[in-house]
């Protein structure tokens, strides 16, 4: 099929030879392209949108031929989500929380620990065995999360009962080894409260070791020994390649001296010792903490250590055991896994392995994985943590012995627990915990039920769907027709949306027939077919072959044929304008319109154009709506300059000529609507007693500005003018007024006739609302004097003649003895201006947004590279650096002058010290230089000062631990602190001095993570609260 833009041509192809009185049906039909052929299936690759015949590529394709059930849902089949047989249940990621559940897992596989919370204790549970009973603590939340795990029908399971009852955020990441020390120290604490012996320690007997610390005395050798308990060994690991060196380190002995001396109580005395650890007893189960999260005291962060470590699946703690030669034997039963290469983000995962068949499972959230061969496999887990910076190769491990470089906790079983009894891998749930457990199941049953119900009824819909696709779409084609929207029905053929009912609304023109430019938008489908549609679906209004609007394609073939004929009437009418008309009888016309007719009739024609199009679904002639200001600009028409605003012909007779009939005849072809004037048609009277009246103002205006100027001379001139810093001798009083008041005077004398006469002094806006003066007289030598003009008393009685004023000013110099007094009057409204400058200064400190200038020093002197503004300024930058006369005070528009809604003068901080008028009324622009080696930054009040160091730091690419930040000397420290409080004010300048950088750059990838101090488990249930 031909593309749309020639499909467009061709159905208007005929208007050349057609006159608009001549139009039959067979060019509307052409028009709205009814004769275009309909396109075969396979001959387009998409649908023909300008053919209204065209019905391939609309969808059909999809519903045509065979079918796959299954594509007509997008539910998933409810037995993906059903536990497999002999395996383990996970646990949902709530955000951040896959910390949690690893070592949920971890604990789940301790049989001893899982039955031991098991045991039915009303005390434990706190709830009395009844029908309804629901877990509401930690250990009961516990309780049923491990009986979920164990008996659950589920894949996995919603941890979200116990993470709740913990207090956790869920969309944080937190220290997984804190995390474990608190929840067992708060499951310790809780069990400890019961009264069965067996749950009283069951902590103690799976976790606690016994060991101590020994200090021995180098003089006289005593030892002094301090016994201690421990729930894991937290073994450092920097520098070492196995587990053997990471325990022998532990147990090394530390030196004692220098001011680390030790108080000898034999000696009496400080003394050289030695200290070490010594390992009495190990528990049950001995969980080794590898300490890859360390606290970097360069960068004031954390930081992982990537660093391999060796582990064997059997370990030997015997020789470690103090005073105990015989064989100690830990087997390896779990392995967590942190991989990513910061401490502030990352996975967790876990390895363990099942104590009744000893094969290994990898623990992934929701995803369980099982081991091939009864082995432990890391080797996909070391690849995640590979970068570019450290491509350390993996060393080569023995038999029995396994390499990680993300393992941070290994768990050991004693094999002596296992050979005890095999009974001891059966682990019975209790009844009030089945129970809840089998209420799951039911919920997950009848879930699996609804959601098996709901992919049949997809299927039955789809099916139905698909008998219906393939019996329609063999009735569309058709030779008696009606009109449809495309889009509904590609709707129809889509599945995955509901079908509406039919909407033409938006395909009708301002007849209420079918849009000519609408057709491409529609298909013509059959009749019988369009019955069947209206009757399953609705809506309206039906377009049939009545529904092509003659006038609307009468309305296009007048436009059209007049562009065509627009360039031979221009010449024409060129070549009869050359000489001046032979006849009396003549049209006045616009030079303006003459020159540019050409232009303003194409204009017309495409406006007249536009209304024959699409009008957005509008009927009964209602078209787009045009807003005033736009209709002025876009409707200007033929004639338009010489009408002026009473309608009538211009008074300017240099701006029109005279045409001849014969060429207004021509013109008005185009332009039926412009304004026609005769040659006998007498110009506008009212323009013509307004001009005079104008030039008798002017006049009056030229006098008036020439009296006044001579009167105040020396204020329009600048010349002699009174200051406040140098009072003059000659006079005790001066008065006020605003400069406003004297900028808009001079413009009136400077332009009598083009500006309009000063008739008043608003001396109010430099007043409060009761009638007082907002300015004290040292705030007016600070600054607030920019704001107003000094006058002599002379010029004042001047003043007082010439204008209206509605306050007189002034301010008086009294001298009492030695000392001189200033008097203002109106008195100063001291709670107004209280008022006013505690406004001033809250919104200093109260900004949503503003600039602060960050300026980077080398020492504490010398500002880096001050030699002279940036070279790379704007044209405007540089332009605002020069000197400038006093800023124009333009009413509100002033950025230094504006008055608030109460009455009051508002004044911009930190203003530069002017006076009133003469040189020292030329002042140096307040805008802020900005020096080589500084950068603007925007912030907020709220924002802390953290906040401001990441800022910083991208910006100078310095690390917020080595900024060095000061405000007029004084440094900000406190980084949890808002800018506001610390006293940053807009275009404050912020000095920067860094430190040294650090050796390891790798931390900066820690501080882009750290943004907000760390909390930790503050405020969560495993601290108590």
């Amino acid at each position: 099929m031909a593309p749309r833009v020639h499909l467009d041509k061709a159905a208007w192809r005929w208007v050349e030879s057609v006159r608009p009185e001549d139009i039959q049906r067979e060019h509307i039909e052409i028009a709205y392209r009814i004769c275009v052929p309909a396109c075969k299936r396979g001959a387009c690759r998409r649908n023909c949108k300008g053919n209204p015949n065209c019905l391939v590529g609309i969808g059909e394709h999809a519903w045509l031929g065979e079918i796959d059930e299954n594509t007509f849902h997008n539910i998933d089949d409810p037995n993906s989500e059903r536990r497999d047989k002999n395996t383990f249940v996970g646990l949902t990621n709530l955000g951040a929380t896959c910390y949690v559940n690893t070592f949920l897992q971890v604990w789940f596989h301790n049989l001893e620990l899982r039955r031991t919370l098991y045991l039915p204790d009303s005390q434990l549970r706190g709830y009395p065995r009844y029908t309804h009973y629901e877990p509401r603590s930690i250990c009961e939340h516990l309780q049923y999360l491990f009986a979920l795990l164990q008996n659950s029908n589920r894949r996995y399971i919603d941890p979200s009962g116990l993470v709740k009852a913990l207090g956790l955020d869920t969309g944080q990441q937190q220290d997984a080894q804190e995390f474990s020390k608190l929840f067992l120290s708060l499951l310790e604490d809780t069990l400890s409260k019961q009264k069965n012996p067996n749950l009283q320690n069951v902590i103690q007997q799976q976790f606690c070791g016994q060991m101590s610390y020994v200090t021995v005395c180098n003089q006289c050798g005593r030892a002094s020994p301090l016994p201690s308990r421990f729930y894991e060994l937290e073994l450092n690991i920097q520098g070492h390649k196995n587990l053997t060196e990471c325990v022998t380190e532990f147990l090394k002995d530390e030196k004692l001296d220098g001011d680390n001396r030790y108080f000898c109580e034999s000696c009496q005395s400080k003394q050289n010792a030695t200290r070490r650890i010594k390992l009495h007893s190990l528990p049950r189960t001995l969980n080794l903490q590898l300490m890859r999260f360390v606290f970097d005291r360069q960068t004031g962060h954390k930081k992982k250590l990537n660093t391999f470590i060796s582990f064997p699946e059997q370990l030997n703690m015997g020789p470690f055991l103090e005073g105990k030669d015989e064989p100690c034997v830990y087997e390896l039963s779990a392995v967590l896994i942190h991989r990513g290469v910061s401490a502030y983000s990352g996975h967790y995962i876990a390895h363990v392995r099942d104590a009744r068949t000893s094969d290994w499972y990898k623990f992934n959230d929701e995803e369980i994985e099982k081991m091939e061969g009864k082995k432990l496999q890391l080797g996909i887990e070391e690849d995640i943590a590979e970068t570019v910076k450290s491509q350390t190769r993996k060393p080569k491990c023995s038999k029995g012995y396994h390499c990680s470089r993300n393992a941070y906790m290994l768990v050991y079983k004693c094999q002596r627990d296992e050979d005890a009894d095999p009974m001891d891998t059966n682990v019975e749930v209790p009844g009030f915990l089945e129970r809840l457990v089998e209420r799951d199941n039911r919920k997950f049953e009848e879930w699996c039920l609804e959601m098996a119900d709901m992919r049949k009824q997809s299927v039955d819909k789809g099916k139905a769907k698909h008998e219906e696709v393939k019996e329609l779409y063999e009735l569309l084609p058709a030779d008696d027709y009606e009109f449809v929207p495309l889009e509904w029905l590609k709707k129809w053929l889509d599945d995955s949306t509901v079908t509406k009912e039919i909407d033409n609304s938006n395909f009708l023109c301002s007849h209420g027939k079918l849009h000519p430019d609408k057709v491409g938008e529609a298909k013509r489908i059959s009749l019988r077919a369009a019955e069947i549609l209206f009757e399953r679906y609705g809506g309206g209004p039906r377009l049939d072959g009545s529904a092509l609007c003659e006038e609307c394609v009468g309305q296009r073939c007048r436009v059209l044929r007049l562009k065509n004929q627009l360039a031979e009437d221009y010449k024409e009418v060129t070549n009869l304008i050359k000489g001046p008309p032979k006849s009396e009888s003549g049209f006045w016309v616009g030079k303006s319109s003459l020159r540019s007719w050409r232009q303003l009739a194409l204009e017309q024609l495409e406006e007249d154009e536009e209304e024959t199009k699409h009008s957005n679904g509008k009927t009964n002639g209602e078209g787009p709506e045009i807003s005033a200001t736009k209709g002025e600009e876009e409707m200007k028409t033929f004639n338009e300059d010489i009408l002026c605003w009473h309608g009538g012909l211009s008074i300017l007779e240099s701006e029109r000529r005279l045409v001849t009939e014969e060429v207004w005849s021509k013109l008005r072809v185009y332009f039926p609507k412009a304004p026609q004037f005769n040659q006998l048609q007498e110009p506008c009277q009212q323009c013509l007693r307004l001009e005079r009246e104008g030039k008798e103002n002017e006049a009056l205006n030229r006098m008036m500005a020439s009296e006044q100027k001579s009167s105040l001379i020396n204020l329009f001139q600048e010349k002699n003018r009174p200051t406040l810093t140098k009072w003059p001798e000659e006079t005790d009083i001066l008065y006020i007024v605003p400069l406003f008041f004297v900028e808009e005077w001079r413009k009136f004398i400077r332009r009598p006739a083009k500006t309009t006469p000063v008739s008043s002094v608003g001396n109010s806006l430099l007043l409060c609302p009761h009638g007082g003066f907002m300015f004290t007289y040292d705030s007016m030598l600070k600054g607030d004097a920019q704001h107003i003009a000094l006058l002599w008393p002379s010029e004042w009685d001047v003043i007082s003649r010439h204008f209206l004023v509605d306050q007189p000013i002034s301010i008086c110099r009294i001298s009492e003895g030695l000392s001189l007094i200033m008097f203002v009057y109106p008195e100063l409204c001291r709670e107004c201006r209280e008022g006013f400058i505690f406004q001033q200064q809250r919104d200093m400190r109260e900004y949503a947004q503003a600039t602060v200038y960050v300026r980077k020093v080398t020492d504490d002197k010398r500002i880096m590279k001050d030699a002279g503004p940036e070279m790379n300024v704007s044209g405007s930058d540089a332009e605002d650096e020069r000197e400038e006369p006093v800023a124009k005070v333009d009413g509100e528009r002033d950025p230094d002058f504006s008055q608030l809604s109460d009455g009051t003068v508002g004044v911009v901080s930190n203003p530069a010290p002017v006076a009133s008028g003469g040189k020292s009324g030329i002042r140096r622009s307040t805008r802020h230089r900005k020096l080589r080696g500084e950068k603007a930054l925007i912030v907020s009040a709220n924002q802390t000062l953290k906040e401001l160091k990441i800022q910083i730091m991208h910006a100078f690419s310095v690390a917020p631990f080595d900024q060095n930040l000061s405000i007029d000397g004084r440094c900000l420290t406190d980084d949890s602190a808002t800018l506001g409080s610390l006293g940053v004010i807009p275009e404050s300048v912020i000095c920067l001095k860094a430190d040294e950088p650090i050796a390891d750059y790798a931390a900066m990838d820690d501080v882009y993570q750290v943004c907000m101090p760390e909390e930790g488990f503050k405020g969560t249930g495993l601290l108590g609260h």
